[in-house]
């Protein structure tokens, strides 16, 4: 090191001048004097500390086993996770609008646009407006209804279903192993799958009947008929808005989807239980028997020829039996002749 750099850093040098200095220094630098905040670790340095953060990373990913999304028990949850959320979010996050008009026969009283706002969850009695009497006046009417049960009770299993589903994601790829060493884990998410299954079957359809509710009470076409000036001749009502109710809609439909997810993902989270495995056992497995071919070669089955002898050739037996001698016999395993008595 030079005497110019040796004399930057004699006294108490600011940290990133201190970062400066090393990255020109050589490989074994001396000690440093004076530079007492050197050693520390500075906000300005990103190698090392990047360096730990990416290997702390790809350990992390390395160690998941993110195949297990691309069979049906992980790429089923993944789908759960997601429309769970477009289920809670279409419902939970609604507002809506009403517009109508009340015209008195005298023009001066009337009311043309009359705006009503409802949002979730849904407590419509508490919702008002005002309209002309026609007599120079206004009377407050309110809507009718409070249908804050079944939407509150939809957007909660929407929630839950969303953070089990995230969960499960996370123990499939990061602790799959321990969750297949015994049936205590996929039971108990087999036994969770079953409750979703019947919570989302009950919250859709007592939530789709409802959105049915919620739209006979926001009709402007009905309420104009039971305001009181609407009911007088001479005087009309009208509507000029009807409230959107797509996003509604399209709750109820994520709401029967997600039934169909969990009730399809019974299947394949209960195959991971291990209760069917005994009645899915494979056929036994049948020994190949050997080529008539291979008898004859090195090594394999070799057939003596049983007409063959020592000196070649046919060799009748000319032995009669009861002349004396003893018949020869083969034995029963073919070792070679056998006495007979």
């Amino acid at each position: 090191m030079d005497a110019a750099t040796q004399s930057y850093t004699t006294f108490n040098a600011p940290k990133p001048l201190c970062d400066a200095i090393k990255l020109f220094q050589s490989p074994r630098p001396a000690p440093t004097v004076g530079c007492s905040e050197c050693d520390a670790p500075s906000p300005y340095s990103t190698g090392p500390l990047s360096a730990s953060k990416m290997e702390t990373v790809n350990q992390l990913v390395a160690t998941g086993q993110f195949r297990i999304l691309k069979v049906p028990l992980g790429f089923i949850k993944v789908l759960q996770w997601i429309f769970a959320i477009f289920a809670f979010a279409t419902c939970g996050s609604y507002s809506g609008m009403f517009s109508m008009s009340v015209q008195c026969k005298n023009k001066s009283l009337s009311n043309l646009n009359i705006k009503v706002e409802f949002e979730y969850p849904f407590r419509l009695h508490q919702v008002y407006f005002d309209a002309p009497t026609c007599t120079g006046g206004e009377e407050r009417q309110f809507l009718t209804g409070d249908h804050s049960s079944s939407a509150e009770f939809f957007v909660t299993i929407g929630v839950f279903s969303f953070l089990y589903s995230m969960a499960a994601l996370a123990v499939y790829i990061f602790a799959f192993e321990k969750y297949r060493e015994n049936n205590k884990a996929p039971l108990i998410d087999f036994g969770v799958t079953c409750v979703f299954t019947f919570m989302w079957l009950v919250s859709s359809a007592a939530w789709a009947k409802g959105l049915s509710d919620v739209k006979m009470a926001t009709d402007p076409e009905l309420l104009t008929k039971n305001i009181p000036a609407c009911t007088k001749e001479g005087n009309e009502c009208r509507e000029i808005h009807d409230p959107v109710m797509s996003g509604l809609n399209t709750s109820v439909v994520f709401g029967f989807l997600n039934l169909i997810l969990w009730g399809g993902n019974l299947w394949f989270v209960f195959k991971e239980t291990g209760i069917i495995a005994p009645f899915m056992r494979p056929p036994p497995a049948q020994e190949k028997q050997p080529a008539p071919e291979s008898f004859g070669q090195q090594g394999g089955y070799s057939q003596e020829d049983p007409y063959a002898s020592s000196q070649g050739g046919y060799q009748p037996d000319y032995s009669q039996q009861g002349s004396g001698q003893p018949a020869l016999e083969e034995d029963s395993c073919g070792c070679g002749p056998e006495a007979s008595p």
